[in-house]
């Protein structure tokens, strides 16, 4: 695990050795234990390591027997090993215990398909001496993140978009392009980036640069082909078998390994499985919050301790009230990108915990993709159930629905809020319903924000679903789901924040063994009258207790909204005051003034919109305006003192 780097000069001029090493530098956090690059003419390619495998002699970049390949490799690749054995057999020596070695040795044999042949997550960057010839990839899923920056004299890749700002003639400037998509879904989706002239690298995706020219093409794609052959209880085995082979697999380590807990049925499962492959106690972490009713809707310690006390694993958790002032502008430093999704600050002081004994986490992420997790999976089930009702009775619900109160943070406004929703979208076709579900303000209220709205009539979601080609409802969502958000968001968030700290955190429900296996499942089989997670759940009953596997979803974030009416209000009201709006340029002062009245109101929920605006408000200010994040988190106290 590390953070990559590196530069082509298009134009012939040699690579200055240095330049790598102060982008470097940049994303030292990534790679504390070692460094290394290798320049060759005009092209140069370098690593920041966190050494996890072959501690002594996984030095990079890794070069094959007459250093005519060299490479670069963030990540793990978890089938090293066949791949090793297989390759030692045709004759290929090898020079260290390194997983990533494996790559150069699998392209000299089979060329660029070797990609098809790798179980990980990973970037790399592979230097072809022989042909002059640069290549970059990302792995299927996009667990690891890969920006690029092109411009007509060179090409220049990071894992972190911070280390491109390291070069000369390129500076931290905002692309207004990206600011409606990043309202609307609450991210940036692949391609596009916050920053002008960088883009990232899509999921499952290669780029070349040879004799000038620059190539891009993708290697993988979520399979839409659906295996009908099974019976329920033939999927039901399948899936448990593949989740404890992908967690075994996943356990390999030189050094400490541990587990996020939530208590959820994803964490829990991951931590049962563990405790299954390893003689000594799991380490576990957990994190709760301090404070009233909001907070303990999102204290999930209870649950984690049961999980925790079931396979004995040598648990520690801590209880927070966190201090969003001080965390959130070097946060958004390490994001690169700004986010509406609060789970960062989470992951962020969870992973800042478990880094105080362990150097590799695995976590839960992903499991509700795979096998139905969402509420917003239950979108055709509830429309269904709506549309028998009588005409009047449903004109009626839609009128009532739009007075409903909302308040995500309250247990009973928040089911207001849900079934608002559910409502709302019964009559949208399946495709406009998941957008209405998942995104953080209609296109039509971003318009409105905007002082200058967006032209454009596709977006990130609308290319996804082009591209899914599923019949299956449930399962075209997933495809959707693995090409924007689940890259973009939360495996970015869980990259970023866990590499701040330099913890190396592993996602092994989204092998893709498990994710071949749950793109080819009946959505029947998923998500069984109105289940979520049916197969899932049923999978694991011999594993988790019946009050884990049923109990009520939470998600990973923090009671933002709550916050944002209480002890953030002053601050909220400082960033997004007229002034300050009207020298940034980008908003309607009046539209955002109303966004915060309907939210203090609890007319809407606006947590993730108001939050959206806040962070690039905080981003800007680091970014844009080149301050340090300390400098930014104390002018903000100094204002609201």
């Amino acid at each position: 695990m590390c953070g990559i780097h590196g530069l082509v000069q298009l134009d012939g001029r040699p690579v200055e050795p240095e330049l790598l090493s102060r982008m470097g530098r940049v994303t030292s956090h990534r790679g504390p234990d070692d460094e290394g690059l290798h320049v060759d003419g005009n092209a140069g390619i370098a690593m920041r390591r966190l050494s996890i495998i072959d501690l002594a002699g996984g030095h990079q970049p890794l070069s094959n027997a007459d250093n005519t390949l060299w490479l670069v490799c963030n990540g793990e690749i978890y089938n090293y090993r066949e791949l090793r054995t297989e390759l030692q057999a045709k004759g290929y020596h090898f020079k260290t215990g390194s997983d990533s070695e494996v790559l150069l040795h699998l392209y000299d044999a089979e060329g660029d398909a070797f990609v098809h042949r790798l179980n990980g997550m990973f970037d790399f960057a592979l230097w072809d001496a022989r042909r002059r010839r640069l290549l970059i990839g990302r792995d299927r899923l996009g667990v690891k993140p890969l920006y690029v920056l092109q411009d007509g004299t060179r090409l220049a890749f990071a894992t972190e978009a911070k280390a491109l700002l390291e070069l000369p003639g390129v500076s931290a400037e905002l692309d207004r392009s990206a600011v409606a998509g990043y309202l609307h879904l609450g991210y940036v989706a692949a391609p596009g980036c916050i920053f002008k002239g960088i883009r990232k690298l899509p999921p499952a995706t290669l780029l070349s640069v040879e004799n000038g020219q620059v190539r891009e093409w993708r290697w993988w794609r979520l399979s839409a082909r659906m295996n009908h052959q099974l019976n329920e209880a033939q999927w039901i085995d399948r899936v448990r078998q593949q989740m404890e082979t992908s967690v075994r697999m996943q356990m390999v380590s030189d050094v400490p390994i541990g587990a996020f807990l939530s208590g959820g049925v994803d964490s829990s499962a991951v931590v049962g499985f563990m405790a299954r492959h390893t003689p000594h106690p799991v380490r576990t972490y957990s994190i709760g919050f301090e404070g009233g009713a909001a907070e303990q809707l999102y204290n999930e310690l209870p649950y984690a301790r049961q999980v925790a006390t079931l396979f004995g694993t040598q648990h520690r958790e801590i209880v927070v009230r966190p201090d969003v002032v001080g965390l959130l502008p070097k946060l958004l430093w390490h994001m690169d990108e700004p986010v509406s999704d609060t789970a960062f600050i989470t992951t962020y002081l969870v992973s800042e915990f478990a880094r105080q004994d362990v150097k590799v986490i695995l976590s839960g992420v992903g499991g509700d993709e795979l096998f139905g997790g969402y509420r917003r999976y239950l979108g055709g089930h509830y429309a269904a159930k709506f549309h028998r009702l009588p005409a009047f009775a449903r004109r009626l619900a839609v009128a009532a629905a739009q007075r409903l109160p909302s308040d995500r943070h309250s247990g009973a406004l928040n089911m207001l809020r849900l079934a608002k929703g559910f409502i709302a979208s019964a009559d949208m076709s399946a495709d406009l319903r998941y957008r209405s579900y998942l995104q953080v303000m209609a296109r039509d209220d971003v318009a409105q924000l905007l002082l200058q709205p967006d032209p454009a009539q596709e977006d990130a979601l609308d290319r996804a679903f082009s591209a899914a080609g599923q019949e299956d409802e449930l399962n075209r969502m997933f495809a959707v789901d693995a090409e924007t958000q689940l890259p973009d968001d939360l495996l970015m968030l869980t990259d970023k924040m866990s590499m701040a700290v330099s913890l190396e955190c592993r996602v092994p429900l989204l092998d893709q063994d498990l994710v071949d296996l749950a793109a080819a499942m009946p959505s029947p089989i998923k998500v069984r009258n109105g289940q979520l997670k049916s197969v899932m759940k049923t999978a694991l009953s011999d594993l988790l207790p019946k009050d884990i596997l049923h109990r009520a979803k939470r998600g990973f974030g923090t009671p933002m909204g709550a916050w944002l009416k209480r002890e953030l209000a002053p601050l909220l009201r400082q960033l997004l005051a007229p002034e300050v709006l009207a020298q940034r340029g980008l908003f309607r002062p009046e539209a955002v003034a109303r966004l915060m009245a309907d939210h203090e109101a609890n007319r809407i929920d606006g947590t993730d919109a108001l939050t959206a605006l806040m962070n690039l408000e905080i981003w800007s200010r680091v970014y844009l305006d080149r301050l340090e994040p300390a400098a930014v988190a104390s002018d903000l106290k100094r204002h609201l003192a």
